[in-house]
């Protein structure tokens, strides 16, 4: 196993670890990860994140990842607010939220990054809840199990930046929304959840992406196309 991280709190992960790890750039960890999986596919790969590193400046890195489906896991653990930078909003903040640089909030509607997945393409897309561990692993086991590409969601509270998210363990719950193969379908019933429904929202049937085969290719081979011609 390797697990993969880019920048934020939740990206010093590897560090606990005991297995491989690869600490990377700044949204970056998805490409990482997805060359280790395609060179190595007898490696399960995971790849941890936050909502900054994951959807904003990894945004494009996420989409892509989902529409590509190879074989590995990618959990973030979205707090709403960027923390390691002493408490901005994200793009996951609530409109109204405010702090020092945003009075009044930001006005601008949260990014729903659970319905982009769906869109995109992931096979396998859950929502897990840091206060509820063992339910999280469950999710987790799950989504690495499952072929293709696989994303779980944490909702995880940033008690010293919003003491405010304490109140989360009471509004989170396990999900009344079905597993359907239907993306469209399913795309709707998340836009319209409160971001608060625990456990599997989606389960997809694509077939996950192949690594490339690889030629056989010889040391001779290598010496010829760079020796000096006569």
């Amino acid at each position: 196993m390797v697990l993969v991280s880019g920048i934020g709190c939740s990206s010093r992960l590897p560090g606990y670890m005991s297995c491989f790890g690869f600490h990377g750039v700044h949204g970056r960890a998805l490409a990482v990860a997805t060359g280790i999986k395609l060179v190595r596919p007898d490696l399960d790969v995971i790849t941890v994140g936050g909502d900054g590193d994951g959807y904003s400046i990894g945004g494009n890195h996420f989409i892509h990842a989902c529409r590509r489906n190879v074989d590995m896991l990618y959990v973030v653990m979205d707090n709403r607010v960027y923390g390691m930078t002493k408490g901005q909003p994200s793009l996951t903040t609530e409109p109204d939220w405010e702090c020092d640089i945003a009075p009044g909030g930001i006005g601008l509607r949260p990014f729903n990054p659970l319905s982009v997945a769906i869109a995109a393409g992931a096979n396998y897309v859950a929502r897990g809840f840091s206060g509820d561990p063992n339910g999280l692993a469950d999710l987790i086991v799950a989504g690495i199990r499952w072929p293709g590409f696989a994303f779980v969601e944490v909702v995880s509270p940033c008690v010293p930046f919003r003491p405010e998210q304490m109140g989360w363990k009471k509004l989170v719950r396990p999900a009344a929304l079905s597993v359907d193969q239907d993306r469209a379908a399913t795309t709707a019933l998340v836009l319209a959840d409160d971001g608060f429904s625990l456990g599997v929202l989606f389960r997809g049937e694509r077939a996950p992406a192949a690594p490339a085969s690889k030629p056989q290719i010889s040391i001779a081979d290598i010496e010829r196309e760079f020796a000096l011609g006569a």
